[in-house]
């Protein structure tokens, strides 16, 4: 399973917006996550926290919604077969 990281190895620092609306990604972050100039990187509002923002690049969210349909898959697959399974019992 996956351990989720400590908020000192996901903390890079701030970043100041400029005045045409531009900000600066700090290097340890663009390194780690692979971030380089020109790369697209999208931009979303938090779903719970309206004024904070999340990024994310093309690639990784196109993977992350793969792995997302993927597991939807596998779950309706379990839910039907319990559905199934429970619809022969009441019979």
């Amino acid at each position: 399973m996956h351990q989720v990281p400590s908020l000192e190895e996901m903390f890079f620092g701030s970043a100041t917006i400029g005045e045409r609306g531009q900000i600066v990604i700090p290097a340890d972050a663009r390194k780690e996550c692979g971030i380089h100039s020109g790369d697209k990187l999208l931009v979303f509002r938090h779903p719970l926290h309206p004024r904070m923002l999340i990024l994310a690049k093309v690639g990784e969210m196109q993977e992350m919604l793969k792995q997302m349909k993927q597991m939807t898959n596998v779950l309706e697959q379990a839910n039907l077969k319990f559905f199934e399974a429970v619809s022969s019992e009441e019979e």
